[in-house]
């Protein structure tokens, strides 16, 4: 493999994966604000945030290439600079990871009922993660050629350890907690498989991308290898958060007749009541009985549930 291939050459794959996962996150995004307007202001401006995240990373990375690649085409000497776009991408990343964590986290919370210590273990883990990139950035900024990047290995595998580390953690925990909400039903029990096999499967997901960068990193410190994996675990966490909530309407739909709360970004509340029964004894032996029945469906994040019109049943 030429000095190219695994340099630039990586770092242009990298950008072009992390493209097309920028893609799904524009689909997604969109598709959660026309699906769920009914969400709390929070959770809106927690979607928005990270977007606004994933889309200035895509922007520098986009730039970064762009003047490696097309600005100093043919200047060999140039391609040795630390180009500022590239150096500053760290941040955007790291706030990206920070907020979709933080999130997963007040899943715990939530979970757990408001148990601090697990939900404390899990923010350990978040917030060092964060300050290891955010030193690692500040330092990276302050560098002029890229060959000096090799002398803050050590706070880049600090990066991704934690990150992996932290993914691991809250991923095991929401397995416990699941695992202890089992109710005995099967249909209950079917459900909360689903959401263990979800959990498992978003949470490692983020974690074997760390890992990778990881290993990338102690392997091939002298390629851009790793660029491949780290540009991506952005968008990857932006995924998992959206797919997160975008996916509590088909679990909602599949525990309607469960009789099921969850806590876990798909919780439902089904209370049926019926408010006014009324019994008229009327000429010829026709009796008319109204129940009135209302039925809410409401998870966690929404500002207010739906509720069925009454019904009428006549004999």
């Amino acid at each position: 493999m030429g000095a190219l291939d695994n340099t630039f050459g990586a770092l242009l794959i990298g950008v072009i994966i992390a493209s097309v996962l920028y893609g799904c996150t524009c689909i997604q995004t969109w598709y959660y604000y026309t699906q769920y307007p009914s969400d709390q202001w929070y959770i809106k401006l927690l979607v928005a945030g990270v977007l606004i995240s994933d889309s200035l990373h895509q922007i520098a990375i986009s730039h970064a290439i762009y003047t490696y690649l097309v600005t100093d085409f043919g200047l060999f000497q140039e391609l040795g600079n630390m180009v500022w776009s590239l150096a500053i991408q760290v941040f955007f990343n790291g706030f990206t990871t920070l907020l979709v964590q933080c999130f997963m986290a007040t899943r715990i919370y939530r979970l757990s009922k408001k148990n601090w210590l697990a939900t404390g273990l899990a923010m350990i883990m978040v917030i060092a993660q964060f300050l290891t990139a955010f030193v690692y950035g500040v330092k990276i900024v302050h560098l002029d050629t890229i060959a000096e990047v090799l002398s803050l290995k050590v706070l880049s595998t600090l990066i991704n350890a934690t990150a992996a580390a932290g993914d691991l953690l809250i991923a095991v925990v929401l397995f416990y907690l699941l695992q202890g909400s089992r109710t005995g039903f099967r249909k209950s029990d079917a459900l909360i498989n689903k959401l263990i096999i979800f959990t498992i499967s978003t949470g490692l997901l983020t974690s074997l991308c760390a890992i990778a960068t990881l290993i990338c990193i102690s392997a091939l410190p002298h390629t851009f290898i790793y660029v491949i994996f780290y540009f991506c675990i952005g968008r990857l966490y932006c995924n998992t958060l959206l797919t997160t909530l975008n996916a509590r309407k088909k679990l909602r739909s599949e525990s309607q007749n469960g009789d099921i709360s969850l806590c876990q970004g798909t919780q439902r509340m089904m209370n049926t009541s019926k408010l006014a029964t009324s019994s008229r004894r009327l000429p010829n032996n026709i009796s008319i009985k109204v129940n009135t029945t209302h039925e809410y469906a409401q998870d966690e994040y929404s500002e207010s549930g739906d509720t069925k019109d009454p019904e009428v049943v006549s004999s």
